[in-house]
Parts: C-alpha cells; sequence; structure tokens
C-alpha cells in the first residue's frame, strides 16, 4: 500500500516545554490511522505540526513525497491535506448549504472582482459549488437540514457539517480533531460509520484525534500511541490493546478506557 503521509522527527518546543518530541509515522494511502494518548500527550500540538498551522521546532512532513511542513496552512490544505477542529466553525447566520458552499472557496477559480462583477467563471463557480454542496450533503444524509441555519444544529449534526466543509475543499487526507467528542454511544456509531464511509466510498484518507476509545477501536487500521509527547506504541487495534506501555501509560482509570 503506498505511503502517502510521513511524519519524520517531528518536534515543537515552547521554551523548556517539549510538547512534541521526535515522532515518526506513516499514514498509508486508503487507511484509517487514529492517533491516541492521556490527555496533554500531545496529540492536538501534532495536528497543528501535521497541517502547518504551527511550525515544527525539528523534523518534517512530507505529502506524496513533497515536503508541507513551513507552508502556509492554506496551501497545504489546497495540496489536499485538510484538518477539522474540535469546534466546528460556522457562518451562523447562514444555512448550512450555504456554509458548504462557502467552504469551497479553496477551490474557486474566479478572483474577487469577478466575483462581485458575475463573471462568466464566477458563475460557473457557484453553480458548481452549488452541486458539489448538495452532492456532500446527501452524502452525509444532511440534506434535510440543508437550509436550516447553520447555528441551530444538535451537536452531532453540526460535527457532520464539520466534515462537509472539510470535504467541500476537495481533500485527498482528512484529519479529524475528536470527531466523536461530546456524543453518546448511538450518536457514536452511526459517526463511526460516517468516518468509515469516507474512506470506503469516497476513497479518502483519514488521520485521527479521538478520546473515545471503543470508537478508535473499532474503526481504527493502525493506532498510534503518544505520551508526554513522545510516540510509546503504534499497530493495529489488537496489539495496541496488549502493549504494556500503553496499558501502563492510561493506568489510573478503569481499564475500558482503553478498550480491554
Amino acid at each position: 500500500m503506498e505511503t502517502i503521509l510521513e511524519v519524520n522527527e517531528v518536534s515543537r518546543k515552547f521554551g523548556g516545554l517539549v510538547a512534541v518530541n521526535g515522532v515518526s509515522f506513516t499514514v498509508k494511502k486508503g487507511e484509517i490511522l487514529s492517533v491516541i494518548g492521556p490527555n496533554g500527550a500531545g496529540k492536538s500540538t501534532l495536528f497543528k505540526l501535521i497541517s502547518s498551522f504551527m511550525p515544527t521546532s525539528s523534523g518534517n512532513v512530507t505529502f506524496r513525497k513533497e515536503r508541507i511542513s513551513g507552508l502556509a496552512p492554506h496551501i497545504v490544505a489546497r495540496k489536499g491535506v485538510v484538518r477539522t477542529f474540535q469546534e466546528t466553525t460556522i457562518f451562523r447566520n447562514m444555512t448550512v448549504r450555504e456554509t458548504v458552499i462557502v467552504a469551497h472557496h479553496l477551490r474557486s477559480r474566479a478572483n474577487l472582482v469577478g466575483y462581485y462583477f458575475g463573471t462568466h467563471l464566477a458563475r460557473k463557480d457557484e453553480r458548481e459549488f452549488g452541486e458539489s454542496a448538495d452532492e456532500i450533503l446527501a452524502f452525509l444524509n444532511l440534506t434535510a437540514m440543508a437550509h436550516e441555519q447553520a447555528s441551530n444544529l444538535p451537536h452531532g449534526h453540526l460535527r457532520a457539517l464539520g466534515i462537509a466543509m472539510g470535504l467541500a475543499t476537495n481533500p485527498v487526507i482528512l484529519l479529524l480533531d475528536e470527531p466523536f467528542a461530546g456524543m453518546n454511544h448511538e450518536e457514536t456509531m452511526r459517526a463511526v460509520e460516517m468516518v468509515r464511509s469516507l474512506r470506503d466510498n469516497r476513497g479518502l484518507t483519514v488521520l485521527l484525534v479521538e478520546h473515545d476509545m471503543p470508537a478508535v477501536m473499532k474503526i481504527s487500521d493502525r493506532i498510534v500511541v503518544l505520551n508526554f509527547g513522545q510516540k510509546i506504541a503504534e499497530g493495529t487495534p489488537q496489539e495496541i490493546q496488549q502493549n504494556p506501555a500503553v496499558i501502563e501509560a492510561y493506568l489510573g482509570t478503569a481499564d475500558e478506557s482503553i478498550g480491554i
């Protein structure tokens, strides 16, 4: 299986604090890889480094053999590495459909002047973005809510809207930051199937950070475990469940928290 993303000895320091310390792993095309670890392990910082929202102190990230560390986040997203956030950023006075249409802006061919004067290219963009938004909403079972004000959506549907906004950018690899946070069991299982369908039906590669261990064990092809900024384990869900270093890192919590 082709390697699509490489994290090479990546570190990030904040003064004397080392938030991420020499972390390396690869992501294969078409797999779902989860990054887990106790609170403060460096997971969210690692996501920021991969998506170039934060510069590395050392090491680098490559996507399709091209170094993306140090590039502007919108350039990285345009290349196909797209990140969603724990808190879905929405345009509160827009409908769900309008929000997804606006999220297509990275794919715009017309410039601002063209949109202002309604040029042929701008009108073509708007038509194609509307069609794409409708297709994405249908795929995520959000069509019935297309004309609802985005700020009125319940939590689970807000998370789905965040994923819809990510899909609007036409990603190759989608980085999901705690996509199941705040959901009950039924909502989580629906969200797990939704994320799996991104890979199975749309051909995306998925990298996610998540605290919900049953969901992680159910959805992941492989898992990377961080503790105090360092990678302490990597493997299949079964291997991670039996890894002594992982069990030790989670001491003080119930065994069920890591799916054992």
